[in-house]
């Protein structure tokens, strides 16, 4: 890192153009409720992806980097094609399970929710063997394996969600209430698919997965996305989805078990894969179709280093429009994540501001598809446009500060980066700290598009607000917080609110202005902490990369 000196003759003047003070006060909370107002508007449908709602966004997007005098920042224009398909289940199949003791069936949306990654147009669990497989994690690192002794070939597995530290809160169990990548339905999904199951089905509890089912409906009730795979996703489970906990004790109960006592056998090491004496019959039938949807790239070329990249990234999607809902059936995802793209285009015009331009490149990235499983980071970080070995950082923005100034600033993920260190030096600027996630169990760090480019080995730093409000205190910070999730996340009622207060969002915006500028005008490049999961990936990257530079 830089010495602070240096910084500080960064952070005061631009190498003798427009000062970076001067460029920091472009952005403003006038212009992020610009921004905002549109991409959140009604007009955009939600900002699904591959609809109307698309077109009008990356216009949108394309339009207002084109003012700024930025350059496109794929060959060939603006955009990075992602090639998805979009499946979308017919919501009249039913869920049936037998026993002994009968048949019960389970309605769609209230009890459970089901679907298929497979591209086909019909699949099914066909009296599928139902088995508990605990958490549903194979982790050697940790001892730990649902799945031992089970032949999952054909069967239909429930799994619980999160991983088993979180209810134990013990810290010998993974890293206790601190979610890992085990916990994530996504890899609960994968792992299941690996083991030849036929079905995957996730229990619901709130606390543990960290919002309310009506996120479940509402993410996987719709059209899905993917990209196109090879295999046509033949190689996933035939059915995957989820159970009510309400759900879930009455199917428990059909086998005459008890499910708090099973949930509880599944937090002890050792435990193993229990059948039911079930059987599951259901149909998922798809409307298929073929689509293309888009990256925005944007590009500010470096003054001295052109070839050497710092990447600020938002989701610009959200979950378009349900037209089954009565009433209002638009998702206008207002700060997920109108706010981090409004954020994205004021870093933009702050950069764009400085009459000479950081020594490295600046890209700003606006991705598609997040909320259907990080799909266009994936698609980039599998397609870099700018190499990663080349790439010194990404930032990443996922929803705004919409209620005020704080005392602190949140790393998700605090500890994995050096990025930190540039962070906590800018933090000084405004008196301020970096705190821990403070809901690690939550998983935030897997759940954003970052996690992408931390897989590939690139540095990467995720904020969230602080909790620490400067005029209401934590309180006040931690229960507007758990207000959204309640109300408003992943549902039409997040739409732009005129009390939001954003003063808090330029500050953190104004931070990660500092970090990009700083890292852009250095020599050197950030890594990750050692003993972190991506350290080794960055370094057998840089190593490749330095052999393959020409003798001197």
């Amino acid at each position: 890192m830089a010495s602070a000196l240096v910084s500080a003759l960064l952070i005061a003047c631009d190498a003798g153009g427009r000062s970076v003070e001067a460029a920091l006060e472009t952005m403003t909370t006038g212009g992020l409720v610009t921004h905002i107002q549109v991409l959140a508007s009604d007009s955009l449908e939600g900002r699904g992806p591959s609809s109307p709602g698309e077109a009008k966004t990356i216009a949108y997007l394309r339009g207002e980097f084109a003012k700024l005098g930025l350059r496109p920042g794929n060959v060939g224009g603006w955009f990075q094609e992602a090639p998805l398909v979009a499946m979308t289940a017919d919501r009249n199949m039913v869920l049936s399970v037998s026993g002994q003791s009968g048949t019960r069936t389970f309605r769609y949306g209230d009890d459970f929710i089901g679907f298929t990654r497979r591209v086909v147009q019909q699949s099914q669990l066909d009296n599928s063997e139902v088995v508990f497989a605990g958490y549903g994690v194979v982790a050697p690192e940790y001892g730990w394996n649902d799945y031992a002794g089970l032949d999952a070939r054909g069967k239909t597995v429930v799994v619980l969600v999160n991983d088993p530290g979180f209810a134990t809160g013990d810290t010998a169990l993974f890293h206790g209430r601190t979610m890992t990548y085990y916990g994530r339905w996504t890899y609960k999904f994968e792992e299941a698919a690996r083991q030849g199951a036929a079905g995957v089905l996730i229990v619901h509890e709130t606390e543990p997965a960290a919002y309310p089912w009506e996120v479940v409906t509402g993410s996987w009730g719709g059209e899905q996305f993917g990209l196109v795979a090879k295999d046509s996703n033949m190689s996933r489970a035939a059915v995957e989805g989820w159970l009510t906990v309400e759900a879930a004790r009455s199917l428990f109960t059909q086998a005459g078990r008890d499910y708090d006592s099973l949930k509880a056998l599944a937090m002890q090491r050792g435990f193993k894969p229990l059948s039911l004496g079930l059987r599951a019959l259901v149909t998922v039938r798809n409307r298929i179709r073929s689509s293309t949807s888009n990256n925005v790239i944007a590009l500010l070329p470096g003054a001295a280093r052109p070839d050497e990249y710092v990447i600020y990234m938002a989701h610009w999607d959200h979950l378009g429009r349900d037209t089954s809902l009565q009433g209002d059936d638009i998702y206008n995802g207002a700060l997920d994540n109108a706010s981090g793209t409004a954020g994205l285009l004021a870093l933009a015009q702050a950069f764009a501001s400085l009459e000479r331009p950081p020594q490295r490149s600046i890209v700003f990235l606006a991705v598609t598809a997040e909320e259907q499983g990080l799909i266009g980071s994936a698609h980039y970080a599998q397609n870099p446009v700018y190499p990663h070995n080349r790439t010194a950082a990404v930032i990443n923005m996922d929803g705004l500060n919409h209620i005020g100034p704080m005392r602190d600033i949140t790393v998700i993920g605090y500890g994995n980066s050096e990025l930190d260190d540039y962070l906590a030096e800018a933090a000084l600027t405004q008196s301020r700290v970096l705190k821990p996630d403070a809901e690690p169990e939550k998983g935030f760090y897997y759940r954003s598009d970052h996690f992408n480019f931390a897989k590939a080995g690139v540095p990467a730093l995720y904020t969230d607000a602080g909790v620490d409000h400067v005029e209401r205190g934590e309180t006040y910070a931690r229960e507007q917080r758990d207000k959204y999730t309640a109300e408003r996340y992943h549902k039409p009622s997040d739409e732009y609110d005129p009390t939001w207060d954003l003063r808090g969002a330029i500050d953190d915006l104004q931070l990660l202005f500092r970090v990009g500028h700083q890292v852009a005008n250095e020599t050197t490049l950030p890594n990750w902490k050692p003993g972190t999961e991506f350290r080794a990936t960055r370094d057998s990257m840089m190593a490749a990369a330095a052999r393959a530079l020409p003798p001197r």
